[in-house]
């Protein structure tokens, strides 16, 4: 179905991947692996078309149609949830017209033996087999089937795109792309924006898809339930494997053995070889032997070894001090923003060494209970107590807020470091990967994965005994997820994670906290404890389940909002909306500037430092205004609401 053929990426004097060749075959199911930066990205663009290999071709066959869900992307946001989704079915909207002018010509003629008969006739059984094809008959169904399974609301269907958040907007970007049924699908990173149920109505979506798929993802558990194949870019080089993730890594294992046990061999045979030649070189009466072996080496096919990627992280928390018994006391607490309450009397306690996980859909108060624990939030009903002698590390989702861009990697740590660790940044630096002039690159340059390495190597700096990690795997490659997880198994304090990879909590926590309809509910076991429990492999009567909306405060005569209240209300919103547009402004032209570099870089002979370092300064720039409108979007939807 698509031909990838001695495909060459360089940039200047560096190459990406040199000479992969691999073909993707209808109904593969195919997971695109490696460490970041390995060019996973580049290679989805280079099949789409977006960027053009240095060397080599992609070719597709004539009927071979692709849908691309990119890790960023620019989303509509001119008309409903409902109507911006049914865009997916333009194609079917046509052949709909089409459909309808060939059934009036045919019924008014009545030269039913004519060739122009019998064309009109062929038109339309090919129109019509391919609009149920693309399920044209049952596509109001299937727009409400997709989006309840990425976690929609029915009351959704009809608020403006524009209210969504930067995570939502994607899924709606998602349920388009899964709505048009292309030949394959091209998903890189489609779990991120997702939660566990979505995820897993995801998993059922691909598995049973009729056409292929080629996914590029860190989550263990979603490569294994929905990929057959996978493929591995390392060093440049390509690795194809008929199997799933987790049983590929055992045979990459093996192979390595294998490799390496065959290499030392050879070289053994060689080192004898060559040491006969020496040693009887000038004895006339070996001479003919000599030859001999002198040929054979000539004629010996060398074994290599592939070079192997060793960069790895290297994560060992400091032993935790002693704290109480009791760490936190959460009881009857509740948490709203304006009129919008997001949950309410939640009542647990988390005790000395326990490792617990904070799971739910999006939008539903894990993220508010992490940040009300560490006392950044107030609750706005009930008390938390926190323990005696808790010394709390917070790990954040939202690093740009956190760090300074204009510090360097080492200043970052330098400035919050104390007392004599100050003499050991460099190695624990070094230890998070950032070794050599990468400890002088300023913080705003950094990709995602290099600002989670930072703020986790900010955590080294003090022995805390409470450590909130809040989605620590989003941007970290597979080797280190599983040495992060080791880690935090051998930490001897106390743990709270919000995550929605469920590999990674999988034998790392003991119990959840689900937050759902405006509650908190406790599952003493695993994360797979929980999922069985909570039936999620059947989503669909779930997720049809409405959340149950804040009532809004009226003026007690009327029952409506006061003049003055409706007033306020309306210059605020006007001052929201000014601000939502002058961001998507500022993001369009950071778009628009980074098209022309990947543009120029597509051609480009040779490495300019310049250009590069200009490049990655809009990536951060564009990161942080998205950040910035998910952040204004959410207040104006709080106050919409109200």
């Amino acid at each position: 179905m698509i031909s990838l053929d001695n495909l060459t990426v360089s940039y200047g004097g560096w190459t990406l991947f040199d000479g992969i060749s691999f073909l993707i075959n209808e109904k593969d199911r195919i997971g695109l692996v490696g460490r970041n930066g390995a060019g996973k990205t580049t290679l989805l663009r280079i099949i789409t078309g977006e960027q053009q290999p240095t060397e080599g071709a992609v070719t597709l066959n004539g009927e071979c149609t692709i849908g691309y869900l990119p890790q960023q992307m620019k989303v509509a946001d001119t008309t409903t949830l409902k109507a911006e989704t049914e865009k997916a079915f333009d194609e079917v909207l046509r052949l709909e017209a089409k459909i309808e002018s060939l059934t009036n010509q045919i019924a008014e003629r009545t030269d039913y033996e004519s060739e122009e008969y019998s064309t009109l006739i062929h038109k339309l059984n090919e129109a019509q087999d391919r609009y149920h094809i693309l399920g044209g008959n049952t596509r109001e169904a299937d727009i409400e089937k997709t989006l309840l399974g990425l976690g929609f609301k029915r009351e959704d269907f009809t608020r403006a795109t524009s209210e969504f958040s930067g995570g939502w907007r994607m899924r709606i970007e998602l349920a388009k792309l899964l709505l048009r049924r292309p030949s394959i699908f091209l998903l890189d990173e489609p779990t991120n924006h997702l939660d566990i149920e979505s995820i897993q109505w995801l998993e059922e979506y691909l598995k049973n898809y009729n056409g292929a798929v080629l996914l590029i993802s860190h989550d263990r558990a979603f490569l294994d339930n929905v990929t057959t194949r996978t493929v591995e870019l390392s060093m440049g080089h390509i690795y194809d494997y008929k199997v799933p993730y987790s049983k590929f890594v055992e045979l990459r294992a093996e192979r390595r053995e294998q490799q390496m046990a065959a290499y030392e061999n050879q070289q053994r045979m060689i080192e004898k070889t060559e040491e006969f030649i020496e040693k009887f070189r000038y004895k006339p009466t070996k001479s003919n032997q000599v030859q001999s072996r002198i040929k054979q080496l000539e004629r010996l096919e060398r074994i290599e070894v592939e070079e192997e990627d060793l960069a790895r992280l290297n994560i060992k928390f400091p032993p935790a001090p002693r704290s109480g018994q009791i760490v936190a006391e959460i009881k009857e607490v509740g948490k709203a923003f304006g009129q919008k309450r997001i949950f309410s009397d939640a009542t647990f306690t988390i005790e000395r060494g326990q490792k617990i996980a904070l799971v739910g859909r999006n939008g539903e108060g894990k993220t508010t209970m992490a940040r009300m624990i560490i006392g950044e939030l107030e609750s706005t009903e009930g008390t938390i107590r926190i323990g005696a002698n808790v010394n709390t590390g917070y790990f954040a989702q939202n690093q740009d807020d956190l760090m300074d861009g204009e510090f360097t990697v080492f200043d970052t740590l330098d400035r919050v470091a104390v007392g004599d660790i100050r003499t050991r940044l460099r190695d624990i630096l070094g230890a998070f990967l950032f070794r050599g002039e990468d400890i002088d690159k300023k913080v705003k340059v950094l990709s995602g994965g290099e600002r989670s390495r930072l703020a986790m190597a900010r955590l080294m700096l003090e022995p805390y005994n409470l450590l909130i990690l809040d989605e620590p795997t989003n941007h970290m490659d597979m080797r280190s997820k599983d040495i992060l997880k080791r880690a935090l198994q051998q930490y001897d304090g106390t743990v709270i994670l919000v995550s929605h990879d469920r590999d990674f909590l999988d034998g790392l926590v003991d119990r959840i906290y689900e937050f759902r309809d405006g509650g908190v509910k406790e599952y003493l076991g695993g994360i797979y404890y929980f999922l069985e429990k909570r039936k999620l492999e059947s989503l669909q009567e779930i997720e049809r389940k409405d959340i149950p909306t804040a009532t809004t405060t009226k003026d007690n005569s009327s029952g409506k909002l006061s003049y003055e209240q409706k007033k306020e209300q309306e210059k605020l919103l006007r001052k929201l909306r000014k601000n939502i547009e002058t961001i998507e402004g500022e993001l369009a032209e950071v778009e628009l500037s980074i098209a022309a570099y990947d543009e120029k870089f597509a051609t480009a002979t040779e490495y300019n430092e310049a250009d590069y370092a200009a490049y990655n300064d809009l990536k951060a720039k564009y990161d942080h205004l998205m950040h910035e409108w998910e952040k204004a979007s959410y207040e104006l939807e709080i106050t919409e609401n109200q």
